[in-house]
């Protein structure tokens, strides 16, 4: 196994599960394509994990997109020097994968069906109330 495919594995595995993202090809496999990626197989993304290929840069893109790191971060690691940075805001470190995920797709949605999900979220905030005893 080359060392640079080994080193990009353990890098994507960690930021899957630092987003809370299971480490599965088949579930990557449909995520790709979804955040800018080409269509890839699951025996593909297998690889990735397993340290035997690198993505393609449009597919490295949409990984780094999917786990929320920097494509580089991602590629390559982090520098050792410090120097400038530009601050990651997409999303606050308390937003994990799936719920970033769900977000983005319901940014995607059409007006109407995010007013829809809004309206659903606020029933669904609302406190039951108790029952008499």
């Amino acid at each position: 196994m080359k060392t640079e495919q080994s080193a990009f594995a353990k890098r994507l595995l960690a930021a899957l599960g630092a987003a809370g993202i299971e480490a599965s090809p088949a579930l990557l496999e449909k995520l790709v394509p979804k955040y800018g990626g080409e269509a890839v197989t699951s025996q593909a993304v297998s690889g990735w994990l397993t340290g035997k290929h690198l993505p393609k840069q449009a597919n490295m893109q949409a990984l780094a997109h999917i786990v929320g790191v920097p494509p580089h971060e991602l590629q390559f690691g982090t520098s050792a020097h410090k120097g400038v940075r530009e601050a990651n805001l997409a999303w606050p470190d308390h937003v994990r994968g799936h719920d970033r995920l769900a977000f983005e797709a319901f940014l995607a949605l059409p007006e109407g069906r995010r007013k829809l999900v809004r309206e659903l979220i606020a029933v669904l905030g609302t406190p039951i109330p108790k029952r008499p005893a």
